[in-house]
């Protein structure tokens, strides 16, 4: 692993998520690295590297959301490049980690699929990855380079701070988010209340009891992702038949595929929190969603890591 204060860097991005590129290096007053991701006629992916970047401290910001198979062949192929371009530490930033739910083997002859990739990743040349909110902490184990785990916690926490509800329950919509309901229950100096839930089928979720007391209060529902968005829905209608006041929720990664807008739209959410780790297009139009940017995070952590300065210190407030 190479080690040392790079006088230089340079920041490039692929395709999937340009605009939070874009925020990052305006943190930074600088601009993206030239660079050209395109295809050819059969489909490949060609990258072009514009810019030297001999011995640099380089950065790419890709999330591999969808298209996520195209998305993460840019991220490898660039990654490629660079490293037969010399770089000097190659860190791969994807602010949301595709093929993440697949983190063991649940039942006979599962793929695990965030391993895979973290092979791929580190094959390609990586020399780091910076992501947030991984499905599950343990993959940071899956990688043989150094993960950098931001936290999306605290910037959700902070805006319902401001919002200054009154008789607050943070709700976890699973068993696997009670850790992080607890983290910013105690930030909010609330109890919780968990849902229970039983999952028949990939992507369907069935609501069996709510653990806590919830009726009359103010909840938040807070989770890691929202894909179909069954399983939150599901859990705002039941907690708000059971006799919540009202019921908000937030989440770090907008998948936000098939039914899942129309979902949101139709459901008891009085305000939808999401961070912009993946892009939400114009033609997913959700009501009574709040976006907030990721980008001054991702920028501090970056300036972090290439001053060789402390991430774990961002992330105090949740340690």
């Amino acid at each position: 692993m190479k080690k040392g204060v790079y006088s230089d860097y340079k920041i490039f991005a692929c395709n999937s998520h340009f605009e939070l590129a874009d925020e990052i290096v305006e943190c930074f007053g600088t601009k993206l690295g030239r660079s050209t991701v395109t295809k050819f006629s059969d489909g490949e992916i060609s990258v072009n590297i514009w810019d030297s970047v001999r011995g640099k401290d380089v950065y790419i910001v890709q999330s591999t959301c969808s298209p996520v198979n195209d998305n993460l062949m840019e991220l490898l192929i660039m990654i490629d490049a660079l490293k037969r371009a010399s770089a000097g530490r190659i860190n791969a930033v994807m602010p949301y980690y595709g093929y993440a739910r697949q983190d063991r083997k649940a039942k006979a002859r599962d793929p695990i699929t965030a391993k895979l990739v973290a092979n791929l990743i580190t094959a390609a040349g990586a020399d780091r990855v910076v992501t947030m909110d991984l499905h599950a902490n343990q993959i940071q184990g899956y990688f043989d380079i150094p993960v950098d785990h931001l936290i999306g916690l605290p910037i959700l926490t902070e805006y319902f701070i401001q919002k200054n509800l009154e008789n607050i329950v943070v709700v976890s919509p699973d068993h696997g988010s009670v850790a992080r309901a607890r983290n910013m229950a105690e930030r909010l100096d609330c109890p919780i209340a968990i849902v229970d839930k039983r999952r028949p089928e990939p992507n369907k979720s069935e609501i069996m009891n709510i653990i806590g007391d919830i009726e009359g209060k103010n909840c938040i529902i807070i989770d890691d992702m929202i894909d179909t968005a069954g399983t939150l829905t599901n859990a705002a209608n039941a907690i708000k038949e059971l006799g919540a006041k009202a019921v908000y929720a937030g989440a770090t990664h907008a998948v936000l595929s098939g039914p899942a807008v129309q979902r949101l739209n139709d459901s008891v959410i009085e305000e939808l929190v999401l961070l912009n780790t993946i892009p939400i297009g114009v033609n997913k139009k959700l009501q009574r969603a709040k976006i907030l940017s990721v980008a001054p995070l991702f920028a501090e952590a970056m300036t972090r890591i290439n001053t060789n300065g402390s991430i774990s210190k961002l992330f105090d407030i949740v340690q």
